[in-house]
């Protein structure tokens, strides 16, 4: 299926979830905020199924001093 992926078209599995999604960006869920089509997700809800279409944000923390 074909989402969108900070703007970019992004090719994922059927039946994928959030979880899938950062693992395929090497990404960790405790390091990320995820929003589908506008609405935050909390990370106990990362194993939400992705639907084609989804419009998907991932914003990753940085630290620093």
């Amino acid at each position: 299926m074909r989402i969108k992926v900070n703007g970019k078209d992004y090719e994922m599995a059927d039946g994928a979830d959030v979880n899938a999604l950062l693992a395929a960006h090497n990404l960790t869920a405790d390091k990320v905020a995820v929003e589908i089509n506008r609405r935050l997700v909390r990370g106990e809800k990362y194993n939400t199924m992705l639907k084609a279409g989804d419009e998907v944000e991932i914003v990753t923390f940085v630290g620093g001093g």
